[in-house]
């Protein structure tokens, strides 16, 4: 069984943990809290069992992802600091002397063993069991809502990435030492990629070997930085961009190249269900993931609050099918209207425009028809027919030759009497005003836990970073509502 590989603690130093690490701290709170042998039973079969020398246990490789995601430090920093933070031994199942692992372990562990699982549900489902069991979940609402991760590999072309890293290396090592400068390797100044990684190779041999402040926290955390990129992301630098990323739009003129969390939350802030996606998905296509994946996970759903991207005709129907509560303005944008091609153009309720199954935005939209009770009207969103002649999605939605794109909803104010009536109850009012929570939670992941930008590049990866930093969240949450 692979949970023989497992160590037991004999040591006759572990009394120091009763010493320094109290019984507030987190990762002892976390420790008491979590059951972790199901790591074994989800990776079972992911190890060979009669062959090789035994694995690092893998309940202290997820631990130590899990300490990358509450932390938000690098794998070489993680492992380094490791070694002297008794209450991260404590955390890892350690003895106080017992030697640390290779950072480049946590690479393999993360591609080898964590593929092909299901994390994400895996690990939100635990919380909420856990949630479940200390009676901490009271209300039978989900607030759902999307943030958006920048990718990783986008927003600098390589040469610019590594530039930007290691002038900030530069920047730490002249803060400890200016008389440095002189020495440094020559920097460089061709356009080739190849040249730009050569100088950056220079200049990590010479902090390393000849700086002499290699070892300091504020220089190694930007070496490491550095480092990583050009050991173990050339292959991806070269690609120059995310392959799996997606232009989404946070506005009419504000865009951005990455992932979508699409998120659901109890009303006493813990996640319940997520659906990560590409950049340029819509947020209320994944209503109805987020609601069954949230009854997966134990919980009785029977309202659900959200903003106007929710409320789309689809969505009114499943809810009002499955005798759940939506609370969502209804926009007549997006519900009001008829349109064709609805899988085609989808409706973006930040930048209050349709964007096409190629994930160009309209440039521009218009009313028409004649105002007053009971008049049809019709919104009319102009693309921009240069993008259209060169896409290579163009066959069956632009006719060759024509000098405008357009797409049409007609305007029916006759319709959604139900949800209109509903939204003006103050019982809609009060339920709405929970809504704010979600963002402060979206908010806790970006600065908290570094989920602004993909740590990896690729849908997966953002899928992993995801399930380890909601984990993180939950988990903290659970701890102090239990408190």
């Amino acid at each position: 069984m692979i949970r023989q590989q497992q160590t037991l603690v004999l040591s006759p130093y572990a009394a120091l943990y009763d010493i320094v690490v109290p019984k507030d701290n987190m990762l002892r709170q976390i420790n008491e809290l979590v059951d972790f042998t199901f790591i074994y039973e989800e990776l079972e079969t992911k190890y060979c069992l009669d062959n090789g020398r035994n694995a690092i246990d893998p309940i202290r490789m997820f631990k130590y992802l899990l300490l990358k995601a509450i932390f938000e430090v690098s794998d070489v920093d993680i492992v380094e600091r490791s070694k002297y933070d008794l209450s991260f031994k404590y955390f890892l199942g350690m003895a106080p002397e017992d030697p640390v692992i290779d950072p480049s372990s946590l690479t393999k562990f993360r591609k080898l063993r964590l593929k092909d699982i299901s994390l994400l549900d895996m690990l939100i489902e635990k919380t909420v069991a856990l949630a479940i069991e200390k009676e901490i979940l009271k209300s039978n609402s989900i607030i759902v809502d999307a943030t958006h991760s920048k990718a990783r590999y986008n927003q600098k072309s390589p040469r610019e990435i590594l530039q930007d890293r290691a002038r900030k290396l530069r920047k730490a090592v002249y803060s400890m030492d200016e008389s440095v400068k002189d020495r440094m390797p020559v920097k460089n100044t061709s356009d080739v990629l190849e040249d730009e990684i050569a100088y950056c190779q220079r200049l990590i041999t010479f902090i390393e070997k000849e700086s002499g402040v290699a070892q300091v926290p504020k220089i190694s955390e930007p070496l490491n930085l550095l480092k990583e990129t050009v050991e173990d992301d050339v292959e991806q630098l070269r690609m120059a961009a995310d392959p799996d990323a997606r232009v989404g739009h946070k506005s009419a003129d504000s865009a951005f190249f990455g992932y979508k969390t699409h998120l659901a939350m109890t009303e006493e802030r813990i996640i319940t269900a997520a659906v990560i996606t590409t950049g340029e998905k819509n947020d209320g296509k994944q209503l109805q993931a987020l609601i069954e994946k949230s009854q997966a996970a134990g919980l009785e759903v029977k309202t659900v609050i959200g903003d106007t991207a929710y409320s789309e005709k689809d969505n009114l129907a499943y809810t009002k099918q499955n005798e759940i509560e939506l609370v969502a303005k209804l926009n007549p944008l997006i519900t009001h209207g008829t349109r064709k091609k609805e899988d085609e153009f989808l409706f973006n309720k930040d930048a209050g425009m349709y964007v096409c199954k190629a994930g160009h935005m309209a440039i521009r939209k218009a009313r028409q028809g004649k105002k007053g009770v009971g008049a049809n009207q019709t919104d009319t969103y102009f693309f921009d027919v240069n993008k259209c002649q060169t896409c290579p999605l163009k066959e069956g939605c632009y006719k060759e030759g024509a000098k405008s794109k357009t797409y049409s909803v007609s305007m029916k104010s006759d319709e959604h009497s139900e949800q209109m009536a509903f939204q003006k109850t103050e019982y809609f009012k009060a339920k709405a005003k929970e809504r704010y929570k979600i963002e402060a939670k979206n908010s806790e992941l970006k600065h908290g836990h570094g989920y602004d930008v993909a740590i990896s590049s690729g849908l997966l990866g953002m899928q992993l970073q995801g399930a380890m930093a909601i984990f993180a969240v939950n988990l903290k949450r659970i701890l102090k509502l239990a408190d």
